[in-house]
């Protein structure tokens, strides 16, 4: 284990900026250059340093900083360390994995072995302009009969705008190609094109009905003076929102909007900040994990109509050391994280475990992270985090999408090449 650990450590090297912050100022408290190795003694929080947000405490018992707790022993694979910028994974019915490559925008199909296919065609014309970003990828419900996968996009546009896109399209594995390309969804409004790969959102979900949720980030990564930094609260566009919409993209019949000329319809939740991780429990219940500014990143149960807070409340401050807006953390009618880290791990895929490989996982939240180099095990009870647990982090690499497999074995996605496979040890 060890010597595979120090051979990946040098195979996966590390992106040294944040994902989704400018560089900032010398910090005075909090500061890490390099992100600490986390200490794993049973029963203590794995992070020493202190909050970035001084004065911030936790508002219910079991909200940040929960203690840590081992219960499996884990082993990892190198299934391929070929791939360029992956984002996304999708398991087909023959065992093999359909994989999404953000920069250059590819798909393509991945062997237990490793084998890969070259570039599926079909994606030519699909951008309007020039750039074109692949984000998510899900099966349909019947995609056995209907080879139709789900895909979200990041596009930019001929007037210097750009947004982030829901698409369905036929898989045709045998001709490594995909037909029937159909866009279902533009988000609304463009914004401007600097912001290209700043909190895009795109994660899917498929919901039990056939229904799609998706995730759309607030776009405020070069906090222009003529960006508006309340579009996260307002109910007449898209950003900063969770999404809701039928097979075809049609706002969803029960979302909670519908009916009022002011408010766009397919809208489901509010006041979200870089929406990365988003996760279905079996019971239905959503799971989503975003980056705060400096602390106060959040997992959060997302809910029908529910209004999260960005950027009233939040348990961070902004990047050059002062306050976001009044520095509050709470409000009457926002919702509270379920969770939060201060300082940041910058939350990447996140996924629920039900499996038969790690029994002890089964009901856990797994959160990839790109600052925090490694994926976080959440053990829940009662919609709490009870135990924390830092997997990966020996690789000192950053993790970009986390999945559980059909055979209960955990695939992760590092940011630079590689698809891993963690099975018991």
């Amino acid at each position: 284990m060890k010597r595979l650990l120090l051979g990946l450590m040098f195979l996966l090297p590390v992106t040294a900026t944040a994902q989704d912050a400018p560089p900032a100022p010398p910090r005075t408290q909090g500061d890490s250059r390099e992100f600490p190795q986390p200490r794993l003694v049973e029963g203590q929080y794995w992070d020493a340093r202190p909050p970035e947000k001084a004065d911030d405490k936790p508002l219910f018992p079991q909200q940040s900083r929960a203690p840590y707790h081992k219960v499996h022993d884990y082993k990892v694979t190198i299934i391929t360390d070929k791939l360029h910028l992956p984002w996304s994974i999708a398991f087909l019915p023959d065992g093999k994995m359909l994989v999404t490559e953000k920069y250059p925008a590819h798909f393509r199909i991945v062997s237990a072995d490793g084998t890969m296919t070259e570039p599926l065609s079909g994606l030519a014309g699909l951008a309007s302009a020039r750039t074109l970003g692949l984000l998510d990828v899900a099966l349909a419900p019947d995609f056995l009969k209907s080879h139709r996968i789900y895909f979200s996009f990041f596009d930019t546009l001929p007037k210097g705008n750009s947004n982030t896109y829901l698409a369905h399209a036929v898989l045709d594995q045998a001709g490594n190609a995909l037909h029937d390309m159909t866009v279902i969804y533009r988000g609304v409004p463009q914004l401007p094109e600097e912001n290209f790969s700043m909190k895009q959102g795109g994660r899917i979900i498929i919901a039990r009905d056939g229904t799609l949720f998706m995730t759309v980030g607030d776009r405020d990564g070069n906090r222009k003076a003529d960006y508006d930094q309340q579009l996260a609260q307002k109910l007449d566009n898209d950003v900063g929102k969770i999404i809701h919409v039928t097979a075809g993209g049609l706002p969803a019949p029960n979302n909670p909007f519908l009916g009022r000329s002011d408010v766009r319809p397919e809208i489901w939740a509010t006041g979200i900040r870089s929406p990365e991780g988003f996760a279905m429990g079996p019971d239905g219940t959503l799971w989503e994990t975003e980056h705060g500014p400096r602390g106060g990143d959040e997992l959060n149960r997302i809910q029908k109509g529910k209004n999260y807070g960005w950027p009233i409340i939040t348990h961070g401050i902004d990047y050059p050391g002062g306050p976001i807006g009044e520095g509050v953390v709470a409000k009457d009618g926002m919702e509270q994280p379920a969770y939060y880290w201060d300082p940041v791990i910058a939350p990447s895929g996140l996924a629920y475990y039900k499996g038969k490989l790690f029994p002890k996982w089964n009901g856990n939240l797994l959160a990839g992270a790109l600052r925090g180099l490694g994926v976080y095990r959440l053990e829940m009870k009662n919609g709490k985090v009870v135990a924390e647990e830092p997997l990966l982090t020996d690789l000192k690499t950053r993790i970009r999408d986390v999945r559980v497999g059909p055979d209960g074995a955990v695939y992760v996605l590092t940011e630079q090449k590689a698809l891993l496979k963690l099975t018991p040890n």
